[in-house]
């Protein structure tokens, strides 16, 4: 086994090892939350739809997911290969969300208080050992492949259905733990709070632009990092 062989083996094991980790995080906070649900009488579909609603979670799941592909296929193959253009572009997207929930979490969210069902060990997988386990696959990881500018703007499609659909179904959601007539996941996308729909539009500006940069940074580095063009 050559060093580079060695090295592509090793990282396809962490990147299993990783996602395993963010999928023990993910279930680990979902037992927990149903269980607080069913404790304190909440409802519990609304519960449910909540946590998957947030987009920590679908970009943790999304991320775990894709590891664990491209793990399965470097196990089966053994190749120094670049990897497929679908799993590259959905690796590309996925280290984008991952790496944005690691800076807002620790940005705007790491003072705010923990919920009674936070569980502290997840919480930290989900935002910051995760996110930084997909920034250093972005560095070290191997099998990047030479991805078209395109990429880059196709990581804006989802963050921008995720918004339009928080936005248009968190007024007619009952927050179940407080009984608020609305749920936002993120109290910056929350316009009955601070700055109303002034504050959220520039938040949700901010954040498009900081998704398409990093993205446009990934694919970057992809294509430095290639060993072949497409």
């Amino acid at each position: 086994m050559t060093r580079t062989t060695a090295w592509a083996t090793g990282w396809n094991i962490a990147r299993a090892v990783a996602a395993a980790a963010i999928i023990a995080a993910v279930v680990a906070q979902f037992v927990s939350t149903l269980a607080g649900a069913v404790d304190n009488g909440r409802d519990v579909v609304t519960t449910v739809a909540n946590f998957f609603s947030f987009f920590t979670i679908l970009s943790n799941v999304s991320a775990s997911v894709v590891l664990l592909l491209l793990a399965g296929r470097f196990a089966r193959r053994r190749s120094l290969e670049v990897d497929p253009p679908a799993l590259a572009t959905a690796l590309a997207w996925v280290s984008t969300y991952m790496i944005v929930t690691g800076v807002v979490y620790n940005l705007l969210l790491r003072g705010l208080p923990l919920q009674p069902e936070t569980v502290g060990w997840s919480n930290e997988i989900l935002h910051v050992w995760g996110p930084l386990f997909l920034l250093l696959d972005v560095l070290l990881g191997s099998g990047r492949r030479r991805l078209p500018w395109t990429a880059a703007l196709g990581a804006a499609i989802f963050p921008i259905a995720w918004i339009v659909y928080t936005l248009v179904r968190a007024p007619l959601i009952t927050n179940p733990t407080t009984g608020a007539p609305y749920w936002y996941p993120y109290p910056f996308l929350n316009p009955n709070e601070g700055g109303g729909w002034a504050s959220v539009a520039v938040y949700i500006v901010i954040i498009a632009v900081a998704i398409v940069g990093l993205a446009v940074g990934v694919v970057a580095i992809g294509r430095r990092r290639s060993a072949r063009a497409i």
